[in-house]
Formats: C-alpha cells, structure tokens, sequence
C-alpha cells in the first residue's frame, strides 16, 4: 500500500472511531452499569449528555485550531487523545467520573469532522467518492459499536470496551505521525508564511455566491439532521410495530415453526433494521459518484424527492409495503449526508475550511440534540404517521431551499488588496 492511500485509510478508521467511542456507553450501560452500579437506565444516561455537548461545541475551535496550526497535526491529537481519554474512561468507579471520562472523550470526538472533512476535501479531487467512503466508514462506526462492545463485555468486561479500543486507537495515532510528521512540520511552517502574506480579499461575485450557497447549507442542514435523526433513532421502534407480521413469517420460516415468542420476533426486528441501515449506507457512494459527475443541485434535488415521496407514502403501512417505504426514505436520508460536506469542500477557501466545517457540525449536533424531545412529543400525541407527515413536509423544505442553489458552485478565488 503506498503512502497516499495508508494516508486515505488512517482517515477513514478515524471517522470509524470517532463514532465508535460516542457509543461505547450506550450499549454499556445498557447492558452492564445499570445493574453493577445499581442505578436506572435513564438514570445513566444523564452522565451521556456532557459527551454528546461536547462533540458538537468543540469542532468549532477544533477547526479553528487546525486551520491555525496543522490539520495533520490536530488529526494525530485526535488519535491519541481519544484513546488516552477512553482507556481512563475504563477505570471509573463512579458514574461522575465516568460523565467526566466521556465528556473528555466528546472533547477529543469533536476534531474529526471539521479536521478530517477538511483533509479528504483539500488533498484528492474526486472529492464526492471520497466523502462518500468516508462517510460509510462512519456509519460502520455506529452500525458496529453495539456488537463490538458487546463482544468486549462478554469476553473482558466493559472495562475492556474502553480500553482496547483506545489502545488501538493511540497505535493508530502513532503510525499517523510516523506516516505525516514532515507533512506536520511543513503545514506549519506554511500557515506561519500565509500570516506574513499581504492581505487579500475574495472578489465581490465570489463573496455573494458563498453568501448564498452557506446560507442554503446550514440551513439544509438544520432541517437535514431533523430527518436523519428521526429516521435513524426511531427506525427500530417503527418496525417493531409495523413490522410484527412480517417478522413473525420470517421467523417461522426460520426455526421451522410457529413464531409466537417475542424473542424470536425482536431478533428478527433488530436484524431487518440493521440490514435497512447497511443497504442504504450503499446510497453515500452512489450519491459521491453523482456529485463528481452532476454537481449538487440536481443530486440533491433528487434526493429530497425520494425522500418526500417515500414519507408520504409510509403512514398506514404494514409489513412488505412498510419495510420498502423505510428503505427508500433510509436511502434519501443517507444519501443526503456526503453533499452539504461536497459544497463546503468545493466552496470554502483552504485557510478557513476546517472552521466552516466546525460551524456546520455545531449546527447538526445542536439539532440532532433537540430532535429526540420533539420525536417523544409527536410519537407520544400523534403516532408515527403525524412523524411521517411532518418528515414529508421537512423534505419539501429541502427542495424548495435547495432550488435556490447556483447550478455551479462558486470557486475560491481572491483578488489583491488594491494599494492605497
């Protein structure tokens, strides 16, 4: 393996980590704490919530540190500081110092995103394809921290779950230095040349098209991460009570016999959501290589489209009819995640790119963070066909949004400070 791909691949199990470790506790408390330390689920999740703040609040200075400093060099922080964090993490003996552990870890997560996401859109050009990959690594993050953890309990204790996934997180941290210390040396010494640089200033027709095209990102994004969040976090619970027949059939089929116990039925639920997520993680990659080809605007115009159209087809849906309307509403709001990081990429001028990418991932956490009450409240008075509705109509904003894009992104160029 040459340089340029090691490179490309220690980026990608970083974005694999960084989801990893955010849901390490979940499934260990769930399964573990809870009864060990004799304190309530919901209870154990409160010590959550620190983490999950400080994933979105601190990309913005992660960025800003980067785009000062050296992304390859906050990449390398990201690393080791991660894992060092989780190891302590694995030593706690109350669930303060516990909240504390993953507090420091969410510090340490929240580098990934603006830094890595500014790498892989400034070194290649085929920068759809390469969002797309990295942004499946992720979702394997999250589709593969439960069974991960799991199997860390089973054969080590939850201590083990911390641990040795940060063990191999700082070996990782280290063969990324290995791998881009002169290029650590290198960006630094020329982010000190940029500062010595005389002034410039963007053209005024770039600045308005950056104006409108981040205007129309944060705000796709806000509504964007409404849908995913819903989509993603209520999608078991859907099944469960849409899906009952279905499930029922599958796990006759299965065993040979009549299905009439629920563990068989929620085995079969909880493996026709994973496979749900898995195929429509397919959707990133189809949707890189369209951006490469086509640009933003009619992929994501497309996208949007499925996904309205598939919402509002899902209310009153059982079975069959329900698991195809759940894949094809998973597959828009899959698809959806690599092009707002596409525009930022292709738009942003290089020395403020990681701080951009801070600012449009403090803006999706915060919602993804004020999304589940208002999942609660609809699901709660209404059910899930209101959700449906409500997602359909969130879709319909993305396209009218989205209509107001230029057909071609407005490229960083800048102009001299004229001489006074």
């Amino acid at each position: 393996m040459n340089r340029d791909r090691l490179y490309f691949l220690l980026l990608n199990i970083g974005h694999f980590l960084d989801h990893l470790f955010t849901l390490i506790f979940a499934t260990v408390a769930a399964l573990v704490l809870y009864r060990e330390w004799d304190i309530g689920y919901a209870e154990m999740l409160v010590y959550a919530t620190p983490g999950f703040f400080a994933f979105g609040a601190f990309s913005l200075p992660a960025g800003w540190l980067a785009d000062k400093w050296s992304r390859d060099g906050m990449m390398c922080v990201f690393f080791i500081g991660i894992g060092l964090a989780a190891i302590a993490t694995g030593f706690a003996q109350t669930p303060l110092q516990i909240g504390v552990g993953l507090f420091v870890i969410g510090m340490f997560a929240a580098i990934y995103h603006p830094v890595g996401l500014a790498i892989v859109t400034s070194k290649w050009r085929d920068t759809g394809m390469r969002i797309a990959t990295n942004g499946v690594w992720g979702n394997l993050g999250v589709a593969g921290a439960a069974l991960i953890t799991g199997v860390l309990i089973d054969h080590g204790g939850w201590r083990m779950a911390f641990i040795l996934p940060g063990l191999f997180s700082i070996a990782m941290g280290f063969t990324f230095i290995g791998l881009r210390w002169s290029s650590i040396l290198r960006e630094h010494s020329a982010r000190m040349a940029v500062a010595d640089e005389p002034e410039v200033r963007a053209s005024p027709s770039y600045r308005a098209l950056v104006i409108r095209v981040s205007a129309i990102v944060f705000m796709t994004t806000a509504v964007s991460s409404i849908i995913f969040q819903a989509t993603t976090f209520a999608l078991p619970k859907i099944f469960e009570e849409r899906l009952q027949g279905l499930a029922m059939e599958i796990s006759a089929w299965i065993d040979g016999i009549d299905a009439s116990g629920q563990g068989d039925v929620a085995t079969v639920i909880g493996s026709l959501a994973f496979t749900v997520f898995a195929v429509a993680s397919i959707a990133q990659l189809i949707v890189g290589r369209l951006l490469d080809r086509f640009g933003p605007r009619p992929v994501f115009m497309v996208v949007a489209t499925i996904q309205l159209v598939f919402f509002s087809a899902m209310p009153g849906l059982t079975d069959g009819f329900a698991l195809l309307a759940a894949l094809g509403f998973m597959l828009g709001a899959f698809g959806q995640i690599p092009i707002n990081d596409y525009m930022i990429g292709k738009t942003a001028r290089g020395a403020y790119k990681a701080r951009i990418y801070g600012v449009r991932y403090v803006v999706s956490f915060t919602v993804l963070a004020a999304s589940l009450p208002l999942i609660a409240f609809v699901y709660q008075n209404w059910g899930f066909d209101t959700l449906f509705r409500i997602l359909a109509g969130a879709a319909a904003v993305i396209i009218a949004i989205v209509a107001a894009l230029p057909r071609r992104l407005p490229t960083p160029e800048a102009v001299p400070v004229a001489a006074e």
